[in-house]
């Protein structure tokens, strides 16, 4: 039986010259290789051409530098937004969304393969979870689609796409340490959001790692009806615990929170859903991010027109609540979370059931 290959993108520093040293090399060999492969992009142990060949052999033999592969990709000829299907070692299917602006270039990033909790405007939970990514599966989507935006910088990460992150914290924050670290992709922590449906034990949590990352809360309604309605997690976790642990994190980590807002028409975003919004946020110094829905096959739930969007954004205003609204972004490649995933499986599915009739 073939032992099988450890990545390096799921190691540390500090991991891997432990690892070296077992085998008998200089530890310093490990900050060489991080240099070639986070500095330098290499993807083989053969570009690396200051190491001795037969250490190279060695490493060749021992680890692998890469996780995932480039299933598809698309852009959008709306607005430049990418969006990448990546296919796991085992066959599973991922997504990235590189999402251009005018200061700034940010990837989307996903942490499960699936997603167990199954809110009922979001394609990425609709097949349930399969596993959780490893920490070198996570750091892969930002250090690929980094290739891609050559020679653009990507500058922020946005842990919001496949999966609830917080569903799988260990590795969720080796990988956010190796994005930050200077021997790693060296994205600043402040420019790293780690969004959550409310995991209130593992938000308390994140509040003790002495870490710099934003936090962003998907609330998409402020009454405990209307969210469980949309979010199964709220009939374990309501919105006044969810809240609690929100002003614990701030009172901790002294860092702002953002509120996402996912606006479906008829259900959530009435002139009334706004004031209970900002009666439920006063006080609250935080921001809240409304996005329109972005339309999917599967749901009968539509975006909201125009002019209930801005109706909604001017009594949030009006009623001192900072507010921005994310404009949809990638209409035309189903840049939603899940979309692209539950696509392509679907037309795997098709393939198999032909073949076997």
């Amino acid at each position: 039986m073939i032992e099988k290959k450890v990545c390096l993108k799921d190691l540390t520093l500090q991991e891997f010259e432990y690892q070296l040293v077992e085998s008998g090399e200089k530890p310093y060999r490990a900050a060489q290789v991080f240099s070639w492969i986070y500095g330098r992009g290499a993807t083989s142990f053969e570009e690396m051409t200051d190491l001795p060949k037969a250490l190279r052999g060695k490493l060749a033999e021992q680890f692998s530098l890469q996780s995932l592969e480039v299933a598809e990709s698309f852009v959008s000829t709306l607005d430049r937004t990418s969006k990448y299907l990546f296919r796991t070692e085992d066959g599973e299917l991922i997504e990235s969304v590189l999402i251009p602006s005018p200061d700034r270039l940010t990837i989307c990033i996903s942490s499960q393969v699936g997603c167990k909790l199954a809110c009922r405007f979001c394609a990425s939970g609709m097949r349930g979870v399969e596993r959780n990514l490893s920490p070198g599966e996570i750091v892969d989507q930002v250090f690929l689609a980094r290739k891609f935006a050559l020679p653009e910088t990507i500058r922020n990460v946005v842990v919001m796409g496949i999966g609830e992150p917080l569903d799988n914290y260990d590795n969720l924050l080796k990988a956010v340490r190796i994005i930050n670290a200077p021997w790693g992709l060296k994205i600043g922590a402040r420019r790293i959001t780690i969004s959550t449906s409310g995991l209130i034990p593992v938000i308390d949590r994140l509040a003790q790692e002495g870490l710099q990352v934003e936090l962003s809360i998907s609330l998409h309604a402020a009454e405990d009806r209307v969210r469980s309605e949309l979010m199964p997690i709220n009939r374990k976790y309501s919105v006044s615990k969810l809240m609690d642990a929100a002003k614990r994190y701030m009172e901790k980590t002294k860092r702002q929170i953002t509120f996402e807002y996912t606006m479906i028409q008829g259900v959530n975003c009435s002139p009334h859903d706004a004031q209970n919004l900002a009666s439920l946020l006063q006080g609250f110094p935080c921001k809240v991010n409304v996005i329109p829905m972005n339309p999917i096959d599967e749901v009968d739930y539509e975006p909201p027109l125009r002019e209930e969007i801005d109706r909604f954004i001017e009594e949030l205003r009006r009623r001192g609540v900072r507010v921005t609204e994310r404009k949809t972004r990638g209409r035309d490649i189903n840049a939603a979370c899940g979309q692209l995933r539950a696509q392509k499986q679907g037309r795997i599915v098709e393939r198999l059931q032909l073949l076997k009739s």
